[in-house]
């Protein structure tokens, strides 16, 4: 089909053959009724068929003596029977109906078979595919009834003269030829439903594919963002009530602005130059727990005492598990600053002994888990955050079959536990990993 010549928008041409449609079908053959309207029209296939009917009826013609020579009568008939097919994929119950009342009318009057059933043909298979089965099965039927009443009751009175009752043998053929028709235009039906519900379901995960980018992306620039914003609120507050009585104190929260910032930036033109360029490397590498110090260290600067404790043998952790470790920490410590009237945070890192050969004792999966805890109690305030910190921390944690228990503790202060699992596969954890730390 001269369709097949367009591009597709989601894959190679078709029109230049290969896996490609036969996997998933020609363009107009995965379009619904609803956009046929906005299709081109088939205007090669048509002209190619129109020319081969006539030509070959006109061989048909010398080979049937018994019947009538073409005319500019039959000329016409045998044009309208294959122009009308021009509308096939945006008309196609009219004209599984135009083809068969044409091709009907032409053997009434007594002119040649021959490729005039092609039309009936191609009618009817765009008829089945476009849904429209019954239609052209009625079509198809209502022209095999024609013809077994011309072939074998109105001849008497119908072209040419002298003409006899055709053979039974021959209606035989015919009915092998409608039967193949139908069977074809099926079994196209079918191959068509399915390239159409495959399309869909690849247009799906497209969309959930962008749908998790999305709220990846948005993860991503929260906790960059809400850390770094934090610490350049704290450090803010505290130059401008210094800037007169200790300008050494205000400079020295000043120059923390400028490092926060600084890195702010760095780390989100990382995560906006994967948005330019999905399928290039990283330029930096995702932080992970390796940077904790310098975590620490921002904290510090703002007032915040850290303490952080390591239990077991550190091992080396999938890039987006420890992607999410940090970013847990990063945004655990953050609510401390923005919430928590403590000065004061502990941060423990615990290292399954499985945690090595990524497979725990009698057969339980090894787990990263992270403890922090302030002393409390909540300031009370509203620290300006979107409130989307805890949500994100468990979004990262369900990426990775983990949890998270966020709550107040019995003896004040509060609490985040989160429970990192390896599973026994490790690329099962590097899967999970946004795209820029694999």
């Amino acid at each position: 089909m001269d369709e097949q010549h367009e591009r597709r928008a989601d894959g190679p041409s078709p029109g230049s053959g290969g896996p490609s449609m036969w996997r998933h079908g020609p363009p107009w053959w995965n379009q619904g009724d609803g956009a046929s309207a906005g299709r081109r029209l088939p205007w090669l296939t048509t002209l190619a068929l129109t020319v081969f009917v006539q030509i070959g009826s006109g061989f048909a013609g010398h080979s049937q003596s018994g019947r009538e020579q073409l005319d500019p009568y039959a000329r016409v008939l045998l044009f309208l029977a294959t122009a009308v097919l021009l509308f096939r994929h945006r008309f196609p119950l009219s004209v599984a109906w135009a083809t068969a009342g044409l091709t009907l009318v032409y053997i009434g009057a007594g002119y040649p078979y021959g490729p005039v059933f092609l039309a009936v043909a191609v009618g009817c298979f765009a008829a089945v595919v476009a849904g429209h089965r019954r239609a052209a099965w009625s079509a198809v039927g209502a022209l095999w009834a024609g013809h077994l009443l011309i072939a074998h009751w109105l001849y008497r009175w119908l072209p040419p003269g002298g003409d006899g009752a055709r053979p039974w043998n021959e209606e035989i053929a015919v009915a092998v030829w409608v039967v193949a028709i139908v069977a074809v235009s099926e079994l196209a039906r079918v191959r068509r439903e399915q390239w159409v519900k495959e399309r869909a379901e690849r247009a799906q995960a497209a969309r959930r594919r962008a749908d998790e980018e999305r709220l990846r992306m948005a993860r991503e620039l929260h906790d960059v963002l809400a850390h770094s914003i934090s610490v350049i609120n704290v450090q803010a507050g505290v130059g401008l009530a210094l800037l007169d009585s200790d300008p050494e104190q205000a400079r020295t929260a000043l120059t923390t602005i400028k490092a926060a910032s600084k890195e702010a930036l760095g780390e989100v033109r990382q995560v906006l130059d994967t948005l330019r360029a999905p399928g290039d490397a990283p330029r930096a590498p995702a932080p992970g727990l390796d940077r904790l110090p310098e975590l620490v260290e921002q904290a510090r600067s703002t007032g915040l005492t850290v303490d952080v404790t390591t239990e077991g043998t550190r091992a080396k952790l999938p890039p987006g598990l420890d992607l999410a470790a940090f970013r847990i920490v990063q945004e655990a410590l953050t609510n401390v600053v923005r919430h928590s009237v403590s000065r004061h945070a502990r941060v423990l890192v615990r290292y399954d002994e499985a945690c090595a050969t990524a497979e725990g004792k009698n057969g339980e999966s090894a787990a990263l888990t992270l403890r922090i805890d302030d002393d409390g109690p909540a300031t009370g305030t509203d620290a300006g955050g979107s409130g989307n910190g805890l949500a994100g921390m468990r979004e990262r944690a369900a990426a990775l079959d983990g949890t998270i228990e966020a709550g107040p503790r019995p003896d004040g202060g509060f609490r985040v536990t989160a429970v990192l699992p390896l599973a026994a596969d490790r690329d099962t954890a590097t899967r999970t990993a946004p795209r820029e730390d694999q």
